[in-house]
C-alpha cells in the first residue's frame, strides 16, 4: 500500500485533514477523538508553573507518572504539592520508573508516603528479571481530577528550569490537554500502574466523566508498548513518513533510526518532501548514543535531507509535524529504543493551528542551530567512523 497515493493534489486542506485522520486511524488501529483543547507549553518557564497549579486545584484525585525524577528544587515543589493534595483527603497516585529516577531524594518518597500519596515504582531492579531491565516506561502524564491532561518530554529535574537559554537550561515541549482525549492519558497511566499493583474501581475518585467538547481539536493517542519488538507507533511513524507530500519535520533528543526508517526518510526527499531534522548539538546529554545515530547521517544528506544541531543546551523535545496539517508528539523519540524497547505514549493532533505554532517553535530553534555540512561530513575522521561503527550494534538499547 503506498498512502501517499491516496492523499489526492487537488484535495483542499480540509479534506486532506481529514482524508489523513482516516489513514492513520486505519492503520494503527485507534479512533481520533473531537472537541479537545490543547496548549503548546515550551520550555520550564511555560511546562512547570500550569502543572503545579494543575495540581493544587485538584479536587479528587491526581494521577503522575514520569520516567525522571531526579533531585532538585522542582523535584521538592512537586513532592510538595502533591503531599499537600494526598493531606487533603485526596487520591494521589505517583508512578516512577524504578531505572529513571533512581535520582530521586528518599526524603521525598518518604514526605509523600507519609502524607497519603501512593508511590509504586515501574519493574524494580531488585527483581533480578533480566528481560524487564532493558524495558521501560519512557511515559509522562500528569491527569487531574480524570479532566485534565498535562503530557510531552519533560522530567522533573532542574535541568528543564527555564527557558533553554543556556546549557543549563534544556529545550524542551510538552501540552496541556483537556476533552475526550484526556481518556488516553489515563488509559496510559492505568496501563503501567495496574502492573504495579491490582487495582480495583472507587467510585469516589474514578467517575469516568463525560469529558466537555470545549475545544475544536482532533486528537489521537497512540500507546508505544514494550511487551514486542515494535509498536503502534512504528506504524505511526511510517505512515505520517509516506503521508508527506511536502514539508516533514522531526525534532529529536536521539536519533537513532533503523534501517526502514532511514529508507522512508530518503524515499520521502526523494519524492521531493522537505525533510528537517533537529537534533542535539554540543550539549547533548549522551554521546554515545549520537554516535549511533551519526552512522545514517551520510546517507540522509546525499538523499537531500537538512540535518541540525540545537546550540544552546540539550534538546529533548520530541515533535514531527507534517506538511503543517498533522503533529506527531509526545515522550516517544525518533530512535529504535522507543519504538522497540520502552513504554511511551504519543498524540496525534489534526490540527494546523496547533501545527502552526510548533512549526514557529521549530524556525526558532532553526536559528539557534548549526546545519551539518554535507561536504565537512563527507571528509570527517577515521577515528569518527570508527566510533560510528562500534557503537551501532548498541542501537536497540540504547
Amino acid at each position: 500500500m503506498n498512502v501517499n497515493d491516496s492523499l489526492s493534489p487537488h484535495e483542499s486542506s480540509k479534506e486532506l485533514l481529514a482524508r489523513a485522520r482516516r489513514i492513520v486511524e486505519g492503520v494503527v488501529g485507534i479512533p481520533a477523538t473531537d472537541g479537545n483543547r490543547v496548549e503548546v507549553l515550551r520550555n520550564g518557564d511555560e511546562i512547570f508553573p500550569p502543572m503545579l497549579e494543575a495540581i493544587s486545584a485538584a479536587r479528587r484525585s491526581v494521577d503522575f507518572l514520569t520516567f525522571v525524577y531526579w533531585k532538585g528544587e522542582i523535584g521538592e515543589e512537586f513532592a510538595k504539592r502533591l503531599s499537600e493534595r494526598a493531606s487533603a483527603g485526596l487520591r494521589v497516585r505517583v508512578l516512577l520508573d524504578a531505572w529513571g529516577a533512581q535520582p530521586v531524594e528518599r526524603r521525598l518518597i518518604d514526605l509523600m508516603t507519609s502524607s497519603g500519596v501512593r508511590v509504586n515504582w515501574f519493574r524494580p531492579l531488585h527483581r533480578l528479571r533480566p528481560r524487564e531491565v532493558n524495558h521501560r516506561t519512557h511515559r509522562k502524564i500528569l491527569v487531574i481530577d480524570e479532566t485534565v491532561g498535562f503530557t510531552g518530554g519533560v522530567g522533573i529535574s532542574d535541568l528543564w528550569l527555564g527557558n533553554a537559554r543556556t546549557e543549563s537550561e534544556w529545550r524542551d515541549t510538552h501540552f496541556r490537554i483537556e476533552g475526550p482525549a484526556v481518556d488516553g492519558l489515563r488509559a496510559a497511566f492505568l496501563d503501567n500502574w495496574t502492573e504495579t499493583e491490582f487495582t480495583s474501581l472507587d467510585s469516589n475518585f474514578d467517575q469516568f466523566p463525560e469529558q466537555p467538547r470545549e475545544g475544536t481539536i482532533t486528537v489521537q493517542c497512540v500507546r508505544g508498548s514494550s511487551s514486542t519488538n515494535g509498536s503502534d507507533l512504528n506504524a505511526l511513524f511510517e505512515t505520517l513518513l509516506q503521508m508527506a507530500r511536502r514539508q516533514f519535520r522531526v525534532t529529536t533528543a536521539y536519533f537513532v533510526p533503523d534501517d526502514d526508517l532511514v529508507g522512508r526518510l530518503c524515499d520521502a526527499a526523494g519524492r521531493g518532501v522537505t525533510v528537517q531534522i533537529l537534533l542535539p548539538g554540543p550539549h547533548a546529554d549522551k554521546r554515545f548514543v549520537r554516535w549511533e545515530g551519526e552512522s545514517d547521517y551520510a546517507k540522509l544528506m546525499a538523499s537531500g535531507i537538512e540535518l541540525w544541531n540545537f546550540q544552546p543546551s540539550m534538546l529533548h523535545a520530541k515533535i514531527m509535524t507534517v506538511d503543517g496539517l498533522v503533529a506527531n508528539v509526545g515522550s516517544a523519540n525518533f530512535n529504535s529504543r522507543s519504538l522497540e524497547c520502552d513504554e511511551e505514549f504519543n498524540l496525534v493532533i489534526f490540527d494546523p493551528s496547533t501545527v502552526q505554532v510548533l512549526d514557529k517553535h521549530f524556525d526558532a530553534d532553526l536559528q539557534r542551530s548549526v546545519r551539518i555540512d554535507p561536504l565537512r561530513w563527507k571528509h570527517r575522521s577515521l577515528v569518527q567512523r570508527s566510533v560510528e561503527h562500534l557503537v551501532t550494534p548498541l542501537s536497540p538499547i540504547s
